[in-house]
């Protein structure tokens, strides 16, 4: 294991996790302080009954008990790493002055072993974990006793123990890190679902109702309007050719009468036509979308049209417009562009709609991956699946750094063309 992988949590990611629903952990976090305290007040009253001056003993238990209580008091204010590992040399510091009071004060070992395998590094703490063991295999002597093997190998299975709890304390926090994040990323995901799916359900309605007024609009050019221009011309025929006064001018009203409905059903079938594309020309819409983000953004725009581009369905035109709106909406949003052009293209059996941003662009492969995931943005979902639907596709090639190409194409067969 790695330092990296292994470097502890801050005191603060410490503090939120025991604020998370784990029992365990706040357990262990109480049981951790009842431990400083048990500890440091047995070895004050081995001192003492040892014949340590009081004095001494009073002065080094206060010293243990209030850099320890100082520590845990700004545990959750602070942020850095660094700092908790220093208050932890000064805490080692205190306890080897507190053993120059009294060897007794060695069963604070085990607390120091504690927090040195929570907050230190796996080989740091080992390593600091021995120097700690030093000083109480060498405590003895120090003060005059006789050294013994219970009293090298007690402590030494004690710090190895420490040690163990210590690295299974914080893989249970690693763990309220992980269950912490993972609900925030499925709250998420939840809220970010329930957008899409009111997106979905909102684009279903807007594309159901397009295709609705776009079948009336046809019903009604090839039925009704065909019907009352039939009229008009037959009716003009018929007057041309009658000698009668009034039968001539009945013949007249009926076309005048005709060619008013006519114009009527025509207004009509205009109305039912998608808003964006009242003039029936692609290339205006997109033209006066164009001139929109320019006056809102700033940025420079240009539309490119070949002067051989085929006359489509609305269908197709429909599919081609709501591509380019979002597009332009990904630039707008995310691409950071100061330039876009927009063509649309003659391919011989192929009508293509190119965007071209000079935006910050973004790792098409790493798209492709979480596209085969479902994780990846649906706009260029979208985008795809409409063009999918008229027998077309959508083509993006893109550059961190270096812009953003998109190519939707759109084939020029009995499904799209106009008849």
């Amino acid at each position: 294991m790695s330092t990296a992988q292994s470097t502890p949590h801050s005191w603060g990611d410490t503090s939120r996790a025991l604020r998370s629903r784990a029992p365990a952990l706040r357990s262990m976090q109480v049981g951790q302080h009842v431990i400083a305290v048990l500890l440091t007040v047995v070895g004050a009253a081995r001192a003492i009954a040892m014949g340590t001056g009081v004095a001494a003993v009073v002065a080094a238990t206060v010293a243990l008990l209030v850099w320890y209580a100082a520590g845990m008091t700004v545990a959750p204010t602070v942020r850095s790493a660094r700092a908790a590992r220093w208050w932890l040399v000064g805490l080692a510091v205190v306890w080897v002055a507190s053993v120059a009071v009294s060897a007794e004060f060695v069963w604070v070992a085990f607390l120091i072993w504690l927090l040195a395998g929570h907050l230190l590094p796996p080989w740091p703490s080992v390593a600091f974990s021995v120097l700690v063991l030093a000083v109480v295999a060498l405590a003895p002597v120090v003060h005059g006793s006789t050294p013994s093997y219970a009293g090298f190998f007690g402590p030494l299975i004690g710090g190895v123990f420490a040690l163990g709890i210590s690295r299974g304390y914080l893989e249970l926090l690693r763990d309220a890190h992980e269950r912490e994040r993972l609900v925030a990323s499925l709250r998420q995901t939840q809220d970010e679902m329930a957008a899409v799916q009111e997106e979905l359900a909102l684009t279903q309605r807007h594309s159901g109702a397009i295709a609705e007024r776009t079948r009336l609009s046809r019903d009604i050019h090839d039925t009704v309007a065909q019907g009352l221009s039939s009229i008009r011309l037959l009716a003009h025929a018929a007057a041309d050719r009658t000698s009668d006064v009034d039968a001539g001018r009945a013949l007249h009203q009926v076309e005048g009468l005709a060619g008013e409905n006519l114009a009527d059903v025509r207004r009509i079938v205009a109305a039912l036509a998608p808003s964006e594309l009242e003039d029936g020309a692609l290339a205006a819409a997109l033209g006066r979308m164009l001139d929109r983000l320019r006056a809102e953004t700033g940025l420079a725009t240009e539309l490119r049209v070949d002067d051989t581009v085929p006359s489509l369905t609305t269908t197709a035109e429909v599919a081609l417009l709501r591509t380019a709106q979002s597009a332009l909406a990904n630039v707008r949003l995310h691409a950071a562009a100061g330039r876009v052009v927009v063509s649309l293209v003659d391919a011989d059996d192929t009508v293509r709609l190119d965007i071209l941003d000079d935006g910050r662009g973004f790792d098409v492969g790493a798209w492709d991956a979480t596209a085969a995931a479902g994780t990846s943005s649906y706009g260029l979902h979208f985008m795809r699946a409409r063009l999918r639907e008229l027998g077309g596709g959508l083509d993006v090639e893109s550059t961190p750094g270096d812009g953003t190409a998109l190519s939707a194409h759109l084939p020029l067969g009995p499904a799209t063309k106009e008849i």
